[in-house]
């Protein structure tokens, strides 16, 4: 006799069975009496037919979501974007192992591995996808536009396509943006203060890892003339093209670069860095790990933080709401970072106003 267990508005205990009722402990088959020993019996035989299924039933369910980190494993800054979101997700209660499972995939800052690992990702089926980067986000978008996404590192999200607007994302994504546009006029305003006599500055993003390459070439044109300073924008394939571009910048005394924000540009910060320092070139980054990698100075989003804040947006999913009714956010936490030890190889002195306002000196 199959048999299952209901609990009524009354909270009675319900037995329902292929032929017969019997509602409370008062009550036997066809409303005779039933003595207590009796219904017992009844109910621990009722209960070895209960599905396995519904007795196992836990009150807090494990969740899933699936983290796409678009550097490698091996990159500290990959393991601290990481542990950020992770912490997020803890202080709102959701414990790896215990109530949340998170898979987590790293792009190594190749296209052809961030695609391969987004495919992973979706085809696990989590409940909600945590992504850094346009490409790492494009990727995914590629793959489902069921599955809500939460983004990172993402400078033009409208631009890019992936929401209808910041305020009302449409779809299955939403996010933070790292940089706004105008911070393209902050970086070229930082190399006019410690290095008074620019007249050329070279932008230099990655062609493929960078379809915003124009959201910030608005800006750094406009703020160029009142500061006397002529603009180019330069998009490179590859470290080979990247070289190019920075020797022949360093043949102007004049010159100097603005490395853009791009998934490119950071997995090879360490490589650009020295480059540019080996061509004597001042040059202006768009996030600290550059300037911890030896870069004279930079000025960007906190990407951990923005980890951190996505950490509530998978916590909102997770309980009901919708990615598009979701708003992007953009980044409330800045830091400025100066390389003394690079500026006194280059030459230059920092000016005391700026060191003042810094976040982070490194001698």
């Amino acid at each position: 006799m199959g048999a299952k267990f209901y609990r009524c508005a009354r909270a009675h205990l319900v037995l329902k069975c292929d032929t017969v009722n019997v509602v409370g402990v008062g009550l036997g088959i066809a409303g005779k009496p039933m003595r207590r020993r009796d219904f017992i019996t009844l109910l621990g035989s009722a209960t070895a037919a209960w599905p396995l299924g519904a007795r196992a039933q836990q009150p807090s369910q494990i969740r899933r979501i699936g983290v796409l980190i678009s550097v490698s494993e091996a990159d500290p800054e990959g393991q601290r974007s990481v542990q950020a979101l992770l912490q997020g997700l803890q202080d709102l209660g959701w414990k790896p192992g215990t109530n949340l499972q998170v898979d987590i995939r790293y792009g190594d800052g190749n296209r052809e591995r961030i695609a391969a690992v987004a495919k992973e990702l979706v085809a696990a089926q989590p409940e909600v996808l945590e992504v850094e980067t346009t490409p790492g986000t494009a990727a995914v978008l590629k793959e489902t536009h069921t599955i809500p996404i939460v983004f990172t590192s993402v400078s033009d999200p409208v631009g890019a396509g992936f929401v209808q607007s910041l305020s009302h994302p449409g779809g299955n994504t939403t996010g933070f943006i790292n940089i706004e546009s105008s911070i393209g006029g902050k970086w070229l305003q930082l190399l006019k203060e410690v290095m008074p006599q620019v007249t050329r500055a070279t932008v230099l993003f990655n062609l493929a890892a960078a379809p915003q390459a124009d959201y910030y070439r608005r800006a750094i044109e406009a703020a160029a003339p009142p500061l006397a300073i002529t603009t180019r924008m330069a998009l490179v394939s590859d470290m080979v093209a990247m070289e190019k571009e920075i020797v022949a910048t360093a043949q102007d005394p004049r010159a100097a670069l603005i490395i853009g924000p791009d998934a490119f540009t950071f997995v090879h910060r360490f490589q650009i860095v020295a480059l540019v320092n080996g061509a004597n070139v001042p040059a202006v980054y768009p996030l600290t790990p550059y300037t911890v990698a030896g870069g004279l100075l930079s000025y960007g989003s906190d990407l951990p933080d923005l980890h951190r804040r996505a950490a509530a947006y998978v916590d909102r999913i997770l309980k009901g709401a919708k990615a598009a009714d979701l708003p992007v956010q953009l980044p409330t936490k800045f830091e400025l970072a100066v390389n003394l030890k690079t500026a006194k190889a280059l030459g230059l002195t920092i000016p005391a106003s700026l060191l003042a306002t810094a976040d982070q000196v490194i001698e």
